[in-house]
């Protein structure tokens, strides 16, 4: 594969295809019920008193399941891999107390530094009278490693461990042990540079576990080692830039995220780059009490293309590994059809859909045929954040299906001409940002977002720049550093809140405020944070689905730091049809105390179209003014029924694996393969109903006398009266 996409889902590719509700089928026969005995992999959670008990009785009555890792200090529990009638033996075990399938995990990938205030704070002191540096503080980067030779790291860094290799070296991989990886030192330095460049807490100290291995793959599992043993070693802060695109609040990683937070640590994580379709954020950026971050863009001069006679501004994004756009004359663009067609390229620009494995060798066929540049476009709504393999001499760009298509269209109109401008933005959101809400507690999500947006730090030999919500996380994380320096007796719930509480609130070009499922709070403030003397937590109000007439009550607790007793006055949303907030009369906290209140939403679904419902819940003090996001739902939301579909080859001759998550189970669940090109039903190989809400992975087998070459798996699924699809290439060799 020639480009790597980078998703921070931390899965090459989407995996799961485009997806959509009520779709029409590929004809099939209807579904029966057919049980398989196949191989999995689960973690399973145990009660702490029987752990031993039950460990004994596993290895005696059940030798043929192996037992892979134990983990004592997130939760108490064992890694297992076994044939699923034999795992399933072990479902009614009164020790038991939760399971969950190995899910797999990959990488993903000015002064944005001083755009959020960590060079502000410089000014401000802690209570031993020193600058804010985040010195004394410890961050665990959970990664691909650190190479703790950078010269602007060598200050920073204090050890870690390899859960790969098993030792106390987290380097990065290096070419001699497979496919190189870089992300995690980019990770360290936008926490902590301290050399040629700064990063956010320059003094703050960097413990590295490498939990991903070559080419920044791993495991849930690796994962949660990396986990165990930075609460071992007693760090402050975890900072977690890596996930999946699954969808779920309870997968191991993101309940071991909120175990580290019951545990006194502050945990930062990644959205997710899957943008910008909701419902798109990934297990761990769904984890409740960690910091959910999303990306958004610093001061920065971007580029921009009109075509033909369009003043329609096209923003693009540079695909890394390649020249820089420096282009200041009209460019002819042709596509993809009209480049085969007459096999050259030369002096023109060439649209490419950035689809399948072999981009990378169309883009190379390009440069040798005289192009100037490529421009990718994504087949799916949903963004691409790529990096090429093997690097070109000329300009690769990507832009979005929609402006793709908009180029397309001009090329068949005969006005194939492209022009270059410029553009000063900040604040916005990317396009690639994941967007909330979560599935099953319908939270919202992202919390806050910081800039991710071609961040200049350090990678293994130098510096490089990168963007995605990898990226924007470190910014958070080396925020909570100079704020635990300030007030190092806060709770995680505390640092949190005060991030929220005074995060700027972002608008769109057009002027509309983005939603808070996608923002979040908005856009941290550094120095805001650091200094906020009254705070909100839980610092969003999320009062899930209204299906009929009902009230919900939330609490949350004001918490007054500062040495004077405060007032606090609650404003109610704008008025609307069918709604009715209760809130509290003006509320007096006393100095350093905190009281609890309740706010009351009443809704009448009938009054209201079925949707997302969302705002800021405004909290005066007489000096300034917070806020607080809250989301309500009418009726059972178009949330995805299937999500996170991926296929892969096993030892085994034509023997196949799958995977996918059901956030609320299935009545009926269906996975089929097709022919690629004709769409023709060639059998089931895996049907269920009633299934149960969670990872679901089998193996399947393929039939031998299928003719090699490249299929679809389709996976069909119904909930709640609605059908969905999404589909996966399969090659049979």
């Amino acid at each position: 594969m020639w480009i790597k996409w980078l998703m921070i889902s931390f899965i090459l590719g989407s995996g799961g295809g485009q997806m959509s509700l009520n779709p029409t089928f590929p004809s099939i026969p209807s579904i029966k019920q057919e049980m398989n005995h196949q191989e999995k992999s689960i973690i399973v959670m145990v009660e702490k008193e029987k752990f031993a008990e039950f460990k004994s009785q596993l290895q005696k009555n059940y030798p043929n399941i192996k037992i892979k890792s134990e983990f004592h200090t997130i939760f108490t529990g064992l890694s297992l891999n076994g044939s699923i009638s034999d795992l399933k033996k072990l479902s009614h075990n009164p020790s038991i107390i939760g399971s969950h399938s190995i899910k797999n995990y990959q990488v993903a990938e000015e002064n944005s530094v001083t755009f959020i205030g960590s060079e502000q704070v410089r000014g401000l002191f802690d209570t031993y009278n020193q600058r804010l540096t985040g010195k004394g503080i410890k961050v665990g980067v959970i990664d691909t490693g650190v190479d703790y030779s950078h010269p602007d790291l060598k200050q920073t860094y204090r050890g870690g461990y390899d859960v790969i290799d098993k030792d106390y070296e987290p380097m990065e991989t290096t070419r001699e042990q497979g496919e190189p990886t870089l992300h995690g030192t980019h990770v360290a330095g936008i926490i902590a540079a301290n050399g040629n460049i700064k990063g956010v807490a320059p003094q703050a100290e960097i413990y590295a576990y490498r939990a991903l291995g070559p080419g920044g793959a791993g495991t849930s599992e690796s994962v949660i080692l990396a986990i165990e043993k930075a609460i071992q070693d007693d760090v402050d802060i975890i900072n977690l830039s890596l996930g999946n695109d699954v969808n779920g609040p309870d997968l191991p990683t993101s309940l071991a995220l909120d175990r580290a937070v019951e545990k006194g640590i502050v945990t930062v994580t990644s959205s997710g780059n899957s943008g910008p379709g909701l419902w798109t954020v990934g297990s761990p950026g769904t984890a409740g009490k960690a910091i959910s971050v999303g990306a958004s863009v610093s001061p920065t001069t971007v580029q921009f293309l009109t075509i033909g006679f369009n003043k329609e501004k096209i923003m693009m994004a540079p695909v890394e590994g390649s020249r820089p756009w420096t282009f200041n004359q009209t460019l002819r663009v042709i596509n993809e059809e009209y480049f085969k067609e007459q096999k050259h390229a030369l002096g023109n620009v060439i649209l490419l859909k950035a689809e399948g494995n072999a981009v990378g060798k169309k883009i190379k066929q390009a440069e040798r045929a005289g192009a100037k540049a490529v421009i990718l476009y994504s087949p799916t709504e949903k963004s691409i954040i790529g990096k090429l393999k093997e690097s070109v001499n000329i300009p690769v760009i990507w832009v979005s299906k929609k402006s793709g298509d908009t180029i397309n269209q001009h090329i068949q109109s005969q006005q194939p001409y492209l022009r270059t401008g410029k553009q000063v933005v900040q604040d916005l959101l990317t396009s690639f940002s994941s967007r909330g809400p979560v599935t099953t507690t319908w939270g919202i999500k992202p919390d806050v977002v910081a800039p991710g947006y071609f961040i200049n730090s350090t990678v293994p030999g130098g510096y490089e720049r990168m963007h995605g919500t990898s990226m924007a996380a470190p910014h958070v994380a080396g925020a909570c550093a100079l704020i635990l320096q300030a007030h190092p007796n806060w709770s995680p719930a505390q640092v949190k809140a005060s991030l929220m509480n005074t995060s700027k609130v972002m608008q769109q070009l057009n002027g509309q405020t983005y939603r808070v499922y996608e923002q979040g709070a908005g856009r941290i403030q550094i120095a805001k944070a650091v200094t906020a003397d009254s705070l909100f937590y839980p610092s969003s109000l999320s009062f899930g689905i209204f299906t009929r007439p009902s009230k919900k009550v939330l609490s949350f607790k004001i918490d007054n730091q500062s040495d004077k007793a405060k007032t606090y006055r609650l404003n109610v949303p704008k008025r609307d049809e069918g709604v009715n907030w209760d809130v509290p009369l003006p509320v007096t906290v006393q100095p350093h105390q905190t009281k609890e209140i309740a706010v009351t939403l009443s809704v009448q679904p009938r009054f209201k179209n079925k949707g997302i419902y969302d705002g800021y819940l405004e909290i005066n003090d007489s000096r300034e003014t917070f806020s607080l996001p809250y989301m309500y739902m009418v009726s059972i939301p178009n949330y995805p029924r299937v999500m996170g579909l991926q296929v892969a080859a096993e030892k085994e001759k034509n023997t196949y694996s799958y995977e996918l998550f059901l956030p609320e189970g299935a009545d009926e669940l269906g996975v089929a393969l097709f022919d690629k090109q004709s769409l023709q039903f060639i059998s089931y190989l895996d049907v269920d109903v009633d299934v149960e809400r969670g990872m679901r992975k089998r193996k399947i087998t393929i039939d031998e006398s299928l003719v090699p070459g490249s299929y679809q798996i389709f996976a069909f699924v119904k909930k709640h009266r609605q059908e969905q699809v999404v589909h996966s290439t399969i090659t049979i060799e």
